[in-house]
């Protein structure tokens, strides 16, 4: 009797199994009916490479949105696509994987690996949590501040918060059942928002700094030195963390048993001490991180790209007697995180090469558009609403970039606007996606925890937003324009 109960709980198990498979082919099934749509759809006016690199554009932004497949195989699609379809010549097609960004990437996720085969990283958040983990004000403040400090040195927003999501649910596991109401959203949304703000300042710590300092060089010769950058955008990203802060104490308010817990202080100091005093290996990481830091910082002084100084560190790391871990442990880095970079910088070289950014940008060059654009106040407000308004329906961060940096450079050049104050303006404003679960990597990676629903970021996310506008307004007519910029 027992085996056609057996029969019928495999024939269901398959059934389980293939339902995902399926989602994923009719996914994969309206990318194409997009993409051919848009094709047939865009104006006559439109040359035919134009019209195919909009369509391909619109897939990228459709699979890498809903990842129906892996994001590097979508690159690899994409890549094959351009070149079979001729939207532009070869050289133009691989030249995204030329350009020194993807070293940049490549060297910072290997040390990022380097650094993570020491136990620095634990001890940097140990030593924050055993000081301040004791209460809900000084737990969430922790967590948003520990990434903000890792930036400096692990160039990648995901690996920051894939670093602090153990460390935060371990926090909350550790104070059990007063953790599973807002202070728990409260802790999950601090991993989420502070690694999103961690990418602020250190052009390094996004991608999508990168691919602006890249696109800007590309395409009007204008070079931004990592000092530069950081001078730029540090009072938004200081101002941020405690802004972040206040809104998710305010948006979840926590009961008087919340608000204490000193016996996860007590474990995480005992946790510290389990650690120990710096080993050797963390000596040497924390050298070769302080090297790499100082000639990011001097930049203007050596002339070297930012991506030099990061596979010196890895060469340093991966040395018998002088680095902090194997080579074999650095080269095992995410392959497809390589050719994202490398793709989306060759759709936003395709995407100029075509004639398409030009088409769009002509089509978007109303007189009102252009009118506010030569205003530096009325053009910060114009691209930071335009640019959260496509971000929510472009919702990867790169993809984001490589379409609107390549617009709003030529939409300036006909307002006579600096396209330094205009692409500074959207990058900003891409990395800075609170709202949908898919705008930004670190809401990803904490929504994968399963502890948290997208419902639970969307009235902090909206908050977030409107009052990051309103810092990046103020620190526009206020620092910006102290430096010249506005």
């Amino acid at each position: 009797m027992a085996f056609p109960n057996t029969r019928v709980s495999v024939l269901t198990k398959q059934k389980q199994k293939s339902h995902p498979e399926v989602k994923k082919i009719i996914i994969l099934l309206v990318g194409i009916l997009l993409m051919a749509g848009v094709y047939f759809i865009l104006p006559a006016n439109f040359t035919g490479s134009a019209r195919i690199m909009l369509a391909f554009l619109v897939l990228s932004v459709f699979y890498w949105t809903f990842e129906p497949i892996p994001i590097g195989l979508t690159a690899v699609i994409l890549l094959i696509l351009m070149l079979v379809f001729g939207v532009v010549t070869t050289d133009v097609v691989y030249s995204g994987f030329a350009s020194p960004a993807v070293f940049l990437i490549i060297g910072g996720m290997m040390l990022a690996k380097g650094v993570n085969d020491t136990t620095l990283t634990k001890r940097i958040a140990y030593v924050f949590l055993s000081k301040w983990g004791g209460t809900a004000k000084g737990l969430l403040g922790s967590i948003l501040i520990i990434p903000q400090i890792q930036s400096f040195f692990i160039p990648a927003a995901a690996v920051r918060a894939t670093l602090m999501l153990p460390v935060a649910m371990m926090s909350l596991d550790t104070i059990g059942e007063k953790a599973k109401g807002n202070l728990g959203k409260m802790l999950l949304l601090g991993v989420a928002f502070g690694g999103t703000v961690s990418g602020t300042a250190v052009m390094t710590a996004a991608i999508g700094n990168i691919l602006t300092v890249e696109l800007l060089k590309e395409f009007v010769g204008i070079k931004i030195t990592y000092i530069q950058w950081f001078a730029y955008t540090f009072p938004i990203w200081l101002i941020m963390i405690p802004v972040v802060w206040f809104t998710l104490l305010k948006r979840f308010p926590l009961t008087e048993e919340e608000k204490q817990f000193p016996h996860v202080k007590k474990e995480l100091e005992q946790k510290l001490e389990e650690l120990g005093k710096l080993n050797t290996k963390e000596k040497k990481c924390l050298a070769i991180l302080f090297m790499i830091v100082a000639l990011w910082f001097t930049e203007p002084l050596h002339g070297l790209h930012p991506s030099v100084p990061a596979l010196i560190g890895v060469v340093l790391m991966g040395l018998p007697g002088i680095g902090c871990t194997k080579w074999d442990n650095l080269v095992k880095i995410n392959f497809d995180t390589v050719l994202l970079m490398g793709v989306t910088l060759s759709l936003g070289y395709a995407f100029n090469k075509s004639g398409a950014a030009k088409l769009v940008g002509d089509s978007l060059s109303s007189d009102w558009i252009l009118y506010f654009l030569h205003s530096p106040v009325l053009a910060v407000i114009t691209i930071l609403v335009i640019t959260h308004i496509l971000h929510l329906a472009v919702a990867n961060v790169s993809t984001a970039v490589v379409t609107l940096v390549p617009i709003f450079i030529g939409l300036s050049a006909k307002a006579g606007a600096d396209p330094v104050l205009i692409c500074l303006t959207a990058s900003i404003a891409c990395l800075h996606g609170y709202i949908l679960v898919v705008e930004a990597t670190p809401n990803i990676i904490v929504h994968s925890s399963g502890r948290i629903e997208q419902k639970e970021f969307l009235i902090p996310g909206i908050l977030l937003t409107v009052l990051m506008s309103i810092v990046v307004l103020l620190t526009a007519v206020t620092w910006w324009n102290w430096l010249g910029l506005l």
